[in-house]
């Protein structure tokens, strides 16, 4: 079956890639659906406690992160032992970045607004790995001909330029731009162009003496924000859930 798979559907040695993104995927979905029925205090699950201790599931997450990656460098990239390790990898990544918020804030902020974190951080590596399953490569070297691929001196110059680009447009304050111009470096060409966020280094180091430019910034994201903010929050909600309303101070 793997090896039909590689034969007629994906490319030669990307089957633990998709198995991994699979089983990532899956996982995450999985959680998020056992941890929302576990707040409605609904179906048989409960949290894992040990000694009074909760035990969140980015631990065994770690666990198996480790153990397939391990495998996986093993095993190499092709047989039946790498297709095991790259469903265990993919199976710890979910359960860690499920979590990728607590071990940002070492606190249990699962359910709060700073938890929606882990689920754009989640979205963000499953459309990563999906953009490399469709035959992108980081920094651009898919775009390279196999005369250039030779050239040590080419491949070095598109891979610096690229991680240039990438570099301008996070100190631009736009991550997600920057982020999506590793693998495709036509986002990281727009982002360059395009004005940086008003609180951004770019917009503190240039716009300080443009207050033109500096103005047009600020509108721009205070648009953009508006326009986007509540779209973005709303499929945030449908993925993982809900946040917990933050309580209100009550008055003196």
């Amino acid at each position: 079956m793997g090896h039909w798979l590689q034969r007629n559907i994906i490319e030669p040695g990307k089957l633990p890639l998709l198995l991994a993104l699979t089983a990532f995927v899956l996982t995450f979905f999985i959680t998020r659906v056992i941890t929302r029925l576990i707040r409605a205090g609904k179906g048989p699950f409960g949290n894992v406690k040990a000694g009074g201790l909760h035990i969140h599931h980015v631990v065994p997450g770690v666990i198996l992160a480790v153990v397939g990656g391990f495998g996986a460098v093993a095993s190499g990239r092709h047989g039946f032992g790498a297709a095991v390790c790259a469903v265990i990898f993919g199976m710890g990544a979910g359960l860690v970045l499920d979590e990728f918020a607590l071990i940002l804030h070492l606190d249990d902020v699962y359910w709060t607004e700073e938890g929606r974190k882990s689920v754009e951080v989640v979205v963000l590596t499953a459309a990563l790995v999906g953009l490399m399953l469709a035959g992108f490569s980081p920094f651009g070297v898919n775009d390279m001909s196999q005369e250039e691929l030779q050239d040590r001196g080419s491949v070095i110059s598109t891979i610096a330029i690229n991680f240039l680009f990438s570099l301008v447009v996070l100190s631009k304050g736009k991550t997600r731009m920057a982020i999506f111009s590793v693998i495709v470096p036509l986002v990281g060409l727009i982002g360059m162009i395009r004005l940086a966020r008003p609180a951004s280094p770019w917009a503190r180091r240039f716009y300080g003496r443009r207050p033109r430019a500096r103005a047009k910034s600020i509108l721009r994201a205070y648009h953009h924000d508006r326009r986007w903010a509540g779209p973005r929050r709303r499929i945030q909600d449908w993925i993982g859930g809900k946040p917990d309303p933050t309580p209100v101070l009550e008055r003196r």
